[in-house]
């Protein structure tokens, strides 16, 4: 099956050719002889730098075959954290405007601003739109995009997935969850924990996925992947785990080291990008103890583990599409959500996530091997997510690229020609649902059962399949707990925010990415013309798409970015 659609594929693109010398002038797109399926995999606290095919030691190759196959993007920016991104990418308009300008609300509130933690219901999401269009609509895995106050019953469940566009849903309602024992719904319903040896939610999501693939049963359909890993408690088999027993033992200073030298090789970041410092408040991994790295490269052991052991999931999924004669003709379109996670700080989280350390370094070591299993819920210290997001500053929740970077891999085999290469065009989650319904002859609607539906903000980026010239959005604008960036063509402007002052005495920075692609030189003071240029077009874009434009945010919010060293560190 997949055969004949590439050769017809393949056919018709010859026709078009033939059809005149102003026709065969012009590049011409392969064009899928049937509606494409599509699988949109979504990575959790993912970094730049963390996927074999963007420079990792860490082993995903079912993940760079897709990307051998397909295209990566180095400039797609998220929204430096999880439910923003997830919001973006599956309504097309800024986080801002659907309400979910940072993560779900816990509280019932008549608040309608950009703040109210719940997804507007004016707000189309690409399931309902391929629903409408024919296609049947799966989802497995990370929701959080719900009030955490709805329980799934009826009237108390209008932003769980089903009421969303889902035909059906299997997978976790709120932010994370236990890799061994997870909190699970399927549908509208919660199920009990899993509690059977040998259990891994990992590969149970993967089992569903390919379930999904074979209730489709030939028709078009949209399976949205949206895995666990790496997003902590950092849980993994033992077997993955022991693959990377003695490769952190460097540390990250060494590890990001290499990486940058794979990734200037691979050109997935261009010779003249400049590996940037470690902050002064992430610690040298020279001036640990010795039970600190021990336990800290564990950490990192593990991660490289569930990461491992998620690609291999992944291939598991891909193998059905070519088994069914379906892969061909499906769009694989795969992301993380934000950079690597920082939230842990320099000790990292031993015991339980979010929680204070109870035990000493050498008593974490004596029980090292704990590490992975169900009877731990870790997570790795910041100075990793640094390394994660290679070659730039800072890491999850940040403004800097360290937080929005992330990798971008667009597989689809009955079109795409330029198989391996790189793309450098900037895309933002916005962009995604409206590549994905023009992909399949759709698009978003204006109205819905009379509803005027909220304005779509992003441009599909189509175009870029097989012209690596193709223009995309020139401008967009971000904000997260206050904290600011816009970037505009090759420039790009960041603003730093500290919780409780004045927003007119935020410390704003200015790169030239046609010369700086990490971020590195801040040229502020040399530039002030177009410094001055870019802040106001921050309030533009700022007003267009959120109400208000800018405020603070809520302290729960505020307290959780720990954005402190920021105003310390040197420059």
């Amino acid at each position: 099956m997949g055969k004949r659609i590439l050769m017809a594929a393949t056919m018709l693109t010859a026709a078009i050719g033939l059809s005149g010398a102003s026709a065969a002038s012009k590049q011409v797109e392969p064009i899928a002889a049937a509606k494409p399926n599509i699988v949109l995999i979504v990575l959790d606290d993912v970094g730049f730098s963390d996927l074999g095919a963007f420079g990792s030691e860490i082993r995903t190759p079912n993940i760079d075959a897709l990307a051998a196959s397909g295209l990566r993007y180095n400039r797609f920016d998220s929204k430096a954290v999880c439910t923003p991104t997830r919001a973006a990418l599956l309504t097309g308009r800024n986080p801002q405007t659907v309400r979910m300008a940072d993560l779900p609300t816990d509280k019932r509130t008549d608040d309608m601003s950009r703040d109210r933690g719940e997804v507007a219901t004016n707000a189309q999401m690409l399931p309902q739109a391929l629903k409408a269009a024919g296609y049947r609509t799966y989802g497995v895995g990370k929701w959080h995009l719900g009030p955490e106050y709805e329980d799934g019953k009826a009237g108390n469940n209008a932003s769980w997935p089903l009421q969303r566009g889902f035909d059906r849903f299997y997978g976790f309602y709120l932010g994370w969850t236990d890799q061994y024992h997870p909190d699970l719904i399927d549908g509208n319903h919660t199920l009990p924990k899993p509690n059977k040896p040998g259990y891994h939610f990992s590969a149970d999501m993967a089992d569903h996925a390919i379930a999904d693939i074979d209730d489709a049963a030939g028709k078009p359909f949209f399976l949205y992947f949206a895995m666990g890993a790496g997003h902590a408690p950092l849980q993994a088999p033992r077997a993955y785990i022991d693959r990377y027993r003695e490769t952190y033992a460097k540390g990250w200073d060494a590890l990001r080291a290499e990486r940058f030298e794979r990734m200037q090789k691979s050109g997935i970041i261009p010779a003249h990008a400049v590996n940037t410092v470690r902050a002064a408040g992430d610690r040298a991994w020279n001036q640990l103890s010795a039970d600190e790295q021990a336990v800290f490269a564990r950490y990192m052991a593990t991660y490289a583990g569930f990461l491992e052991h998620a690609d291999a999931q992944i291939g598991r999924v891909v193998q059905r599409l070519k088994d069914s004669g379906q892969y061909d003709n499906s769009i694989i379109l795969l992301i993380s959500d934000n950079g690597a996670a920082s939230e842990a700080e320099q000790e990292g989280s031993f015991e339980k996530m979010y929680r204070p350390n109870k035990l000493s370094f050498a008593e974490q070591r004596a029980r090292i091997d704990d590490i992975g299993t169900d009877k731990l819920q870790p997570e790795y210290p910041r100075p990793w997510a640094w390394a994660g997001g290679t070659p730039f500053r800072r890491y999850k929740v940040w403004p800097y690229a360290g937080g929005v970077r992330t990798p971008l891999i667009v597989s689809w085999p009955a079109v795409i020609r330029d198989k391996g290469a790189v793309r450098s065009q900037m895309v933002d989650p916005i962009d995604l649902a409206p590549t994905l319904l023009d992909a399949a002859g759709t698009g978003f609607a204006r109205t819905v059962d009379g509803v005027a539906q909220i304005p779509v903000a992003g441009r599909s980026i189509r175009a870029t399949f097989n012209n690596p010239q193709a223009a995309t959005r020139p401008v967009q604008y971000f904000e997260l707990r206050g904290q600011r960036a816009i970037t505009a063509g090759h420039w790009r402007a960041v603003a730093m925010h500290q919780y409780g002052t004045d927003f007119a005495k935020d410390r704003w920075e200015l790169f030239d990415l046609s010369k700086d692609f990490s971020e590195s030189t801040d040229l502020a003071a040399s530039n002030p013309a177009k410094l001055k240029e870019m802040k106001a077009l921050w309030w533009r874009e700022a007003r267009k798409y959120s109400t208000p434009a800018l405020a603070e945010p809520p302290e729960i919010f505020a307290k959780r970015a720990r954005y402190d060293d920021a105003f310390t560190d040197p420059k």
